[in-house]
């Protein structure tokens, strides 16, 4: 039995709003995929994965065989993109079985699908990954020409377009970005002086859709912005999206403490005067990074309170001492919404120097998950 207070909720009315600001900013004619790696970010792969394809997405992109695998198992029948690639012999099997669509880098993996695409008697489909400056998975976009021949001279597998990743579309300076940019064009240039005409290919991410239209091509990649985040917590000129995720505990203890009172492992916090204290039944081994501490806010009674001491494996301490009637079982919201005021993904990552996709995969991963439809939104599809 589960007697823990703690709560993560998801809010599937806000997935369907954040894709439809993003059908608004691409337009009708640009194809998007979802990217739901890393159990969607922690926000739980095959709920996310239904709602988008209830809504009609494209396609759906997870980092591993094993996801896709589960999307199947699930029922799931949405084209799906297998962004690292297969490895094995094992693995390019399990592609054909469950009509699966691989990001490639290299020949071998392209020779082990072929291979089992003609042994099916029908094409794998594939995505050809280019690198334009993430210095990450690829081939050198000045390669690209020589790798397509010698794909072209393999049977089972089709290639769907080019695909390709922003390093730092988020950041104010745009020279890098528009070089990569510049760079993908040229491949894709490549690709039809052999007589390619890629239909996929793709090559923003949520930084990129919101910054860069001339990088939306034939489909874009909406990642965090998907569940209401941005891709840096200082991001310039957001759009209006909402978060899907709320976490939410208790309070288990209500004190009056002295002046001089240290508080919490380290005694890195000493109370300046006589203070009211709320100890709080969540911690680290809950997802709320120890970067907060001292740092961060919660909301109780709808009103914020700052986080003091260090931040514990189970507990945190927060002085309500200018909240009224703050007692033990309170209702204490770390993620989301309470009456007038919000805690999002970027404001937790800013307090812990980090970024809203470690926050939420942190959080969504550690505690079970409700799922809800706060309000329906209305989709032309």
């Amino acid at each position: 039995m589960n007697t823990s207070p703690n709560k993560v909720t998801i809010d599937l009315s806000a997935l369907q709003y954040n894709l439809l600001k993003i059908r608004e900013l691409v337009g009708k004619e640009t194809k998007i995929m979802g990217i739901v790696k890393s159990d969607a970010y922690g926000h739980g792969l095959i709920p996310v994965a239904r709602e988008l394809e209830k809504l009609h997405i494209d396609s759906l992109g997870v980092n591993y065989l094993s996801e896709a695998i589960k999307l199947r198992a699930e029922g799931v029948k949405t084209p799906v993109v297998i962004l690292l690639g297969i490895s094995t012999h094992q693995g390019a099997k399990n592609v054909a079985d469950y009509n699966l669509t691989p990001v490639i880098f290299d020949l071998d993996s392209a020779r082990m699908l072929s291979e089992e695409g003609r042994k099916k008697g029908r094409s794998t489909n594939v995505y050809l990954k280019v690198d334009t400056g993430m210095g990450r998975l690829g081939i050198d976009f000045r390669e690209t020409g020589l790798f397509l021949k010698q794909l072209m001279g393999m049977k089972g597998i089709k290639i769907e377009g080019l695909f390709s990743h922003f390093s730092s579309a988020d950041q104010e300076d745009t020279i890098f970005t528009k070089t990569q940019i510049k760079k993908f064009k040229e491949a894709i240039s490549v690709s039809r002086k052999l007589g390619l005409e890629f239909t996929m290919n793709n090559l923003a991410n949520s930084a990129g859709i919101i910054r860069y239209r001339e990088a939306h091509f034939d489909l874009v990649r909406p990642g965090i912005m998907l569940y209401g985040g941005f891709p840096c917590p200082d991001f310039a000129d957001p759009p209006p999206l909402k978060g899907l995720m709320t976490f939410c505990s208790s309070v288990a203890q209500v004190r009056e403490v002295e002046h001089g009172t240290p508080i919490s492992y380290g005694r890195t916090f000493y109370t300046d005067g006589p203070r009211k204290i709320a100890i709080l039944s969540a911690g680290y081994a809950e997802g709320l990074s120890r970067s907060m501490s001292n740092k961060g806010q919660v909301l109780i009674r709808g009103q914020k309170a700052g986080i003091i001491g260090r931040i514990c494996m189970n507990m945190i301490v927060a002085d309500v001492t200018s909240i009224k009637g703050v007692k033990k079982g309170d209702r204490v919201c770390f993620l989301g919404k309470e009456k007038a005021n919000r805690i999002t993904a970027d404001d937790m990552a800013r307090w812990a120097d980090t970024i809203s996709y470690e926050v939420l995969c942190s959080i969504g991963s550690r505690n079970k998950r409700e799922y809800i439809y706060e309000e329906e939104i209305s989709h032309d599809s």
